[in-house]
């Protein structure tokens, strides 16, 4: 088996031989959220190639930031409600790194970003290019709702209220529970209110609906769709320039976290060409460009999938989808972007990723519910093929993860002592800032893959064959001499500076 499907449990098989790595990639990251896995697959999946790629972090604290397959780091917190300090930060990386770079949001506002503020980045930057005002209208969760009213797409029953009682007289007539979703997650999502809430009762409701009246935050009532086994679904995706969708995935949700309402802490990837083809049709109609991830239910009522979320950029899960010639929705974007050809090939089906962190808590809730024993969920993690932390050929971020989910459980106890305290003065000002957005400018070190030693292929092989590939035929990542070369001199991972 070669060295990368060892590490990853992705096949391979000597597919994606001879492709140019030459262009650099950067993984923006607007949500200050250290704990997000889905800027870390892509770091992995294009270094393994032998992408050199950049990215975006906190600070060097953060698990992402120690991937073995970063070329540089970019130490910054910003906010895209500054879009003349985030323009200028993005150029000042750009004339960094010396040469045009893809540029890979993982969050809806760097997406929004992207679209509505990116024309001045296009001679630095490679991204999608969808209409302008389509990932804000898509993220948004009741604007979605409207469009899909108007595009004759089955969706959940959906309000907005103005008032408590106009709250209580949906849920009347939609029953409970409910779901609950801030209108604009990306906004106000970064303070202390869910994104996404199941509400058993009245009283959860008046709850919910207060919390979300104090922080300013916009509150959308969803209709819950019965669900089951095998009916959360999701779609992920990259649409070219034409909004011809390939490759085009589906998979089934078998749990998230918080459980029934958050993310996938356990996907399985599982074709669907019903589903596959709404899609794709729906992408078409749109013009839509770029990577999707979008969350959907069967209602056995009517028998319709119905669309929950459509999120107009990378999945966090988006390494559970591969197809039969190794490619994925990040390899498939940096493909057609640098001009290279997607090459084809069928989804890879049956393959299981969990999120390490996430599953074990999200596991609990089944467990109360009586959906999920502690043998069914043992026997659920031999199913796995990838996780979203751990990988045998690039430990540091799983270790880091450990150290801070474990700090994160030992401080539990003392932060909500404080938010207690606190929770009048913080909640009544309406801010919903980011931790540490609009402080100094980006900071920039170099990235283990831009260290002395050269660069070896997934699961530390080393031996290289002539003509640059490795002995399973995959194209090797190219050696530090090399990237200096093509990059200019880089600094030592150990320094620091200002961009």
């Amino acid at each position: 088996m070669p060295e990368y499907e060892r590490a990853t449990g992705a096949p391979l098989s000597g597919a994606l031989p001879g492709i140019d790595t030459t262009t650099p990639a950067v993984v923006l990251k607007f949500d200050q959220n250290v704990m997000h896995h889905g800027g870390l697959g892509v770091i992995r999946s294009l270094g393994r190639l032998g992408v050199p790629v950049y990215g975006v972090h906190e600070g060097p604290w953060a698990p992402a930031a120690s991937s073995r397959y970063l070329q540089g780091r970019c130490f910054w917190q910003p906010s895209p409600d500054d879009a003349d300090r985030v323009l200028a930060g993005l150029a000042a990386l750009a004339g960094r790194i010396g040469q045009r770079a893809v540029l890979i949001p993982t969050d809806d506002a760097g997406a929004i970003f992207l679209a509505e503020h990116g024309d001045e980045l296009r001679s630095s930057f490679l991204f999608p290019g969808p209409p302008r005002e389509l990932p804000r209208q898509l993220a948004g969760k009741y604007s979605l709702h409207e469009l899909c009213g108007r595009l004759g797409v089955p969706c959940a029953q959906a309000a907005v209220p103005g008032s408590l009682d106009a709250a209580r007289e949906f849920a009347a007539g939609a029953g409970f529970p409910l779901v609950a979703k801030l209108t604009t997650p990306w906004r106000d999502g970064s303070g202390k209110l869910r994104s996404t809430s199941i509400l058993a009762d009245e009283a959860a409701l008046d709850a919910c609906y207060r919390a979300c009246d104090r922080g300013g935050a916009g509150l959308m009532l969803q209709e819950f769709i019965p669900g089951g086994p095998g009916q959360d679904w999701f779609f992920h995706g990259y649409c070219d320039a034409s909004a011809i969708c390939r490759p085009a995935f589906t998979g089934v949700k078998e749990r998230s976290y918080p459980a029934h309402a958050g993310l996938t802490s356990l996907g399985r990837s599982t074709p669907n060409p019903r589903l596959r083809d709404q899609v794709t049709g729906l992408l078409a109609r749109l013009s839509y460009r770029g990577i999707l991830d979008l969350d959907l239910r069967w209602d056995a009522r009517d028998e319709q999938y119905k669309l929950l979320d459509f999120n107009p950029r990378l999945g966090a899960q988006f390494r559970l989808f591969v197809d039969s010639a190794g490619v994925d929705v990040a390899i498939a974007q940096y493909l057609d972007l640098t001009g290279q050809a997607i090459p084809d090939g069928d989804q890879v089906s049956g393959r299981g990723f969990l999120v390490e962190n996430y599953d074990p808590i999200g596991a609990l809730g089944y467990w109360r519910s009586g959906e999920l024993g502690p043998r069914a969920w043992a026997a659920s993690l031999r199913t796995v093929d990838e996780t979203a932390w751990f990988a045998r050929d690039d430990l540091r971020p799983f270790g880091l993860m450990c150290l801070r989910m474990g700090l994160r459980l030992a401080t539990r106890p003392l932060q909500r002592r404080g938010a207690s305290r606190e929770d009048g003065a913080s909640r009544e000002d309406g801010a919903s800032r980011p931790a540490g957005a609009g402080g100094g400018g980006p900071r920039y070190a170099a990235g283990r893959a831009a260290g002395g030693a050269s660069r070896r292929t997934a699961g530390g092989a080393s031996r290289r064959t002539a003509g640059g590939a490795s002995p399973g035929g995959q194209h090797r990542p190219p050696t530090t001499p090399e990237l200096n070369a093509r990059q200019g001199p880089q600094r030592t991972h150990k320094e620091e500076t200002k961009v």
